[in-house]
């Protein structure tokens, strides 16, 4: 089971500067722009990891740097705190689910169809960062400050966006249901943010098909009949 949080950077959109690294961790002369996130990338993946394992409170710098395969100077060369740590790795998972959904979102109208595709989003991409997904749903309030407050304000935004579209499904669909729509947002959010705790992508159903069934329940939960179905996709040519 992938335990890292990607092999990319994510472009970060903080207002802030809570996320960046020390001042003293300016590119050296000889280390290249894509060296230098490289490495950032591997001392968060790591610290993704062993976050994860032993919580937030026991893990340390050291264990960090001893995951990454660094000295723990090198780890400091990036990061003053484990708290950065913390926020970035949160922060970044919720800044890709955000910007990915809604990118994805312009080319769908059918609110039926957005839901399972923020399904579909949110299963794929924790799926392949279960670390990350343990971390988010266990450690927020780990941080503190604007650290805190940056991540819940991104989260926050994934919330609303998500929560719109469940509004625009009663409204399409069930427009008297006297369904609490917070409630039901939280509910999806539950079902999705418990996967790290039985789902092996290597077992069983791929993540596609999960997150179909995910989607269809939650529908028939909020709607109390059968949702439209998924289109099937076209024949080849």
């Amino acid at each position: 089971m992938n335990t890292t949080i990607g092999t990319e950077m994510v472009q970060i959109e903080s207002k802030r500067t809570f996320d960046q690294p020390p001042a003293a961790a300016q590119t050296a002369p000889n280390e290249g722009r894509g060296d230098f996130d490289a490495r950032l990338n591997r001392i968060l993946n790591a610290a993704t990891a062993v976050i994860a394992r032993v919580g937030y409170e026991k893990a340390s710098m050291r264990m960090v740097a001893k995951e990454a395969g660094v000295s723990l100077a090198g780890i400091y060369h990036y990061f003053d705190s484990k708290e950065k740590m913390l926020f970035l790795i949160q922060f970044r998972s919720f800044n890709a689910l955000l910007n990915g959904l809604r990118e994805k979102l312009h080319h769908v109208a059918d609110p039926v169809e957005q839901l399972r595709l923020m399904v579909r989003s949110h299963t794929n991409y924790f799926v392949a960062n279960m670390a990350a997904l343990k971390v988010c749903s266990h450690e927020l309030d780990s941080l503190s400050g604007d650290a805190y407050a940056e991540t819940l304000a991104i989260r926050r935004q994934y919330y609303d966006l998500t929560r719109g579209i469940i509004d625009r499904v009663f409204e399409k669909y069930a427009p008297n249901s006297p369904a609490d729509r917070h409630v039901a947002t939280m509910c999806l959010f539950g079902a999705l943010n418990w996967l790290y705790r039985w789902y092996d992508p290597k077992r069983g159903r791929s993540p596609n098909v999960l997150a179909n069934q995910i989607a269809t329940q939650f529908l028939q939960g909020i709607l109390g009949v059968s949702p439209p179905e998924e289109p099937s996709p076209p024949p080849p040519a």
